[in-house]
């Protein structure tokens, strides 16, 4: 596989299942994913996130990057769990995780009114989200990358925009030899990339994800 999705976006649906947090697991009881959906007053479409944990993380924990933002900005957030305790083409090969990210992709949107998706994600899960992002443009229009690694993308479709952010003093994935290196290569490839460097580690602060939600949304920051 070269990490295509087969999903492709649908008509939105006119009625929408519960709201708040979702839970998907497996017929063996496996646990897929978590959701959180805001809350539904009428049938106008949300925006659907994927959002991707990092190495050894959890669905739960990557929905708090978008979490305070999303009832604010109507965004349903989705976040598969990685079957390795990280993505499969980190550990070698696109594969199970494309599948099931399909698969939640389908469920979703089966389920509720969506209009516009993005992918997104923290450390590993921002590397698997560029890779995602550029194999996949013609399905998502956006992606988020906060402290990415690389991209391991292998086929280019649509022409997706980036945000990406990267702390200065990051020790876990050090910015010289990862943002500062894939930021020049996708602006080189004609992408649409907006950039935030920060004073920080490895992490996503928060004036940096509410930067990208209003991004995401199109709200223009205030002056």
């Amino acid at each position: 596989m070269v990490g295509r999705l087969s999903f492709r976006p649908r008509q939105p649906v006119e009625t929408a299942g519960r709201t708040g947090y979702l839970d998907f697991t497996g017929s063996d009881g496996e646990r897929l994913g978590r959701a959180y959906v805001p809350p539904v007053e009428d049938a106008r479409p949300m925006r659907l996130v994927v959002l991707l944990h990092g190495a050894g993380g959890e669905p739960g924990r990557v929905l708090h990057l978008l979490l305070p933002f999303a009832d604010q900005h109507r965004l349903l957030l989705l976040a598969p769990k990685s079957q390795l305790p990280s993505w499969d083409v980190i550990h070698g090969s696109y594969g199970p995780d494309v599948r099931r990210i399909d698969q939640l992709l389908e469920d979703v949107t089966t389920a509720y009114p969506v209009s516009g998706l993005a992918v997104g994600g923290f450390s590993d899960g921002a590397s698997y989200a560029l890779s995602l992002g550029i194999g996949n443009g013609d399905i998502f229009d956006s992606v988020m990358a906060f402290s990415p690694g690389f991209s391991a993308a292998q086929v280019k479709h649509g022409e997706p925009r980036f945000f990406i952010s990267h702390g200065t003093s990051d020790p876990v994935l050090p910015i010289d030899v990862c943002s500062r290196r894939i930021v020049p290569e996708l602006e080189n490839s004609g992408y649409d990339v907006t950039y935030k460097e920060f004073d920080g580690g490895h992490t996503a602060p928060r004036y940096i994800t509410r930067e990208a939600a209003d991004w995401l949304t199109g709200v223009r920051p205030p002056r």
